[in-house]
């Protein structure tokens, strides 16, 4: 944390007078648990590691979301709540409750910066992949093969599907889509850039940020709407342009706001902004804070998310029948192989997804994907359940909400943990698929097309859903780990370890015989 405070921040703990990521993370969860499971709900306020055992209280969370559609609404609204008389906000060495952030004096009006592509290409959409371009009937193959494998949901392949078949889609000239942490290297921009999107831009003011940004922009044929302190000349050269411009979503919170509720048009405000450790979650609320906000003015705004596979989901049951069926057919091999080390690491490692269905009082049985890895900490879990709580109850109130489940991505702030690089490098050995930046940014744009153009999506808050966290169930493209045979974190070390040996050794065979 910073000596001086500024922006968006942790609360001081009452005792210590220094800000604390895990009390503040365990306030939370127990009050989103407190009404549903008053005991679990003190367990976590009381946990004392909280770094190791965080996955037993998130994992609680879906389980008792699932008992009854309610429930998963009051635990949206009870985290959010607590999240939002929690942190704190530093104006001038005033302190304000985030929820109250808008009430500060002197908020400095933003100017405007337009920029338009230099293409008049038609939007066209494929998918890289493995060195080509999958457009056609390569793609529809690639995606049945993604869905036969358990790649990817079927509810992911049909919407894949679906926008294949209505090119027109992707003309989003009547759409002004908001890009928190534009330039995220797993977000949609370049697809953006393409398909003649009006896109606000909101990202820090860095000079290779916004190059990178302003490169997109030049290259397709969309509009660029960016942010500025100051007042910009139009004749000014692009580059120049980017030292002009961007914002801190945690120092300018309000500013940014105001800002988006003064457009006259509709916004689809996208949540991608990722930071490392403990500023994941502030710039998760700072997002969180201002879409709420802007909703608030702006009612028919919709609200996008790219959720995490290496979380904990409610899953539909046949997803976890699935996963019992492969555990029952595994090779004789892996059954040897996983049984020993399993015995060896004292029952830590290979530990049976032995997971029960949980019934609904809507009559129905689900499951649940526990995916965590607690080598990414408490913070990012608690970042992305901000997200999942913001996008459950906008639906519930009315909002179109486009959440989606991203695959494991290889991407820079992923790959530079060398224990993640190593699991992803070895996933294959489960049948799970991480896949390249490009790949997903390909995929998970269209999807948010589709969200946002196909009125039977569920994204629509006018389509019936049986539970509000089906909502995170369709478009699911987890990569295959809601069907591993294991929970998921305790093959991660393997993986890894196989990982690591793939880059000195042939171990192709291995591989065949784990499978077969």
């Amino acid at each position: 944390m910073p000596n001086s405070l500024d922006g968006l921040q942790f609360p001081l703990n009452e005792t210590t007078q220094k800000p604390s990521t895990s009390h503040t993370g365990k306030a939370i969860i127990s009050e989103a648990l407190s009404i549903v499971d008053h005991k679990v709900s003190q367990q976590s306020l009381n946990e004392k590691n909280w770094r190791k055992r965080y996955p037993a209280y998130f994992k609680a969370l879906v389980e008792h979301g699932i008992r009854s559609p309610n429930h998963a609404i009051t635990i949206a609204k009870q985290g959010l709540h607590k999240a939002h008389h929690s942190f704190v906000f530093y104006r001038d060495g005033v302190k304000y409750l985030l929820k109250d952030v808008m009430n500060i004096a002197n908020i400095t009006p933003l100017h405007t910066v337009k920029l338009h592509g230099e293409s008049n290409e038609a939007p066209t959409w494929y998918v890289p992949y493995h060195g080509k371009n999958l457009q056609g009937q390569a793609l529809l193959d690639q995606i049945e093969a993604w869905e036969t494998r358990g790649i990817i949901e079927p509810s992911h392949a049909q919407a894949l599907r679906l926008v294949n078949q209505h090119p027109e889609w992707f003309d989003l000239s009547d759409r002004t889509t908001v890009l928190f942490g534009a330039a995220s290297e797993a977000g949609p921009l370049t697809w953006l850039a393409k398909w003649k999107a009006n896109i606000v831009a909101v990202d820090l003011p860095n000079p290779k940020v916004w190059e990178k940004i302003l490169n997109t922009i030049q290259k397709g044929n969309a509009t660029l709407i960016a942010p500025s302190l100051e007042i910009v000349s139009e004749s000014i050269h692009t580059s120049e342009l980017k030292n002009k411009l961007g914002v801190n979503l945690l120092t300018q919170l309000p500013e940014v706001a105001q800002w988006l509720t003064q457009f006259s048009q509709s916004l689809d405000l996208a949540a991608i902004a990722y930071l490392d450790g403990e500023k994941h979650v502030r710039v998760s609320m700072a997002m969180d804070t201002i879409m709420s906000i802007v909703s608030e003015k702006k009612p028919d705004s919709s609200l996008m998310f790219m959720c995490t596979p290496t979380d904990v989901y409610a899953i539909p049951k046949e997803v976890v029948e699935a996963s019992h069926e492969k555990f029952i057919h595994r090779s004789n091999v892996q059954k040897w192989l996983t049984q020993g080390v399993k015995t060896l690491s004292l029952q830590h490692f290979f530990q049976t997804n032995g997971q029960q269905l949980i019934r609904s009082n809507n009559g129905k049985d689900y499951g649940i994907a526990d995916c965590l890895v607690i080598e990414q900490g408490p913070n990012y879990a608690l970042a992305k359940r901000i997200q999942q709580w913001r996008a459950t109850l906008a639906h519930h109130q009315g909002q179109r909400v486009s959440i989606n489940i991203a695959p494991s991505t290889t991407t820079h702030s992923v790959t530079k943990n060398p224990l993640l690089k190593a699991a992803f490098n070895g996933a294959e050995l489960f049948d799970v698929e991480a896949f390249r930046p490009e790949t997903t940014n390909a995929i998970m744009a269209a999807l948010w097309i589709h969200d946002l153009r196909n009125d039977a999506s569920a994204a629509n808050p006018e389509t019936p859903l049986d539970h509000p966290l089906e909502l995170m169930m369709e478009g699911a493209n987890h990569g295959g780990l809601w069907r591993v045979a294991y929970v998921a974190r305790t093959a991660l070390p393997f993986a890894a370890l196989y990982g690591f040996a793939t880059d000195k050794l042939p171990l192709e065979k291995l591989s065949s015989l784990f499978k077969k």
